[in-house]
């Protein structure tokens, strides 16, 4: 007879299990997307019923005269496709590209939150330099949920 480490946990250990790994999974694939492709646009992380972590995308719109794109639209867009899709998820997780004044840096945030209410988020700081990039530590950071609220 076996025990899985699932079958060990608390209703809260598991969900800040679910929820931490989510947001690594964020963190991780926005440093691919930048050491891969020198930059990414939002998206999420979603984990469904099966245990299997998904990206959501959206496709941006198009390119002001400068040739940026709205990342607050994608953002707006990502957030009512996780709410629309939310009975289907046991937790979610939204990376972006940000500017960090404080760190004189930009910086990756992703903030994750469970259907079960828990939330958390973090932000890592880095700078571009002539061999890639240059990634400072995780550092913790506040957040609302945003997915299951009513």
């Amino acid at each position: 007879m076996s025990t899985t480490t699932k079958g060990l946990e608390s209703t809260e250990e598991h969900e800040l299990r679910e929820v931490r790994e989510t947001l690594g999974a964020a963190l991780a694939t926005a440093q691919e997307h930048l050491e891969q492709n020198g930059g990414f646009l939002p998206f999420a992380v979603t984990l469904d019923e099966d245990d299997e972590l998904r990206i959501v995308f959206v496709t941006p719109g198009e390119p002001d005269d400068e040739g940026s794109v709205d990342t607050d639209l994608m953002l707006a867009d990502i957030l009512e496709l996780l709410r629309q899709g939310r009975d289907e998820y046991r937790a979610v997780a939204i990376a972006s590209d940000v500017i960090l004044p404080e760190h004189g840096s930009d910086g990756i945030h992703a903030a994750a939150e469970h259907r079960g209410g828990r939330v958390m988020a973090a932000v890592v700081p880095y700078v571009r330099t002539a061999e890639g990039f240059t990634f400072d530590d995780a550092e913790a950071d506040t957040n609302e949920p945003l997915v299951w609220v009513d």
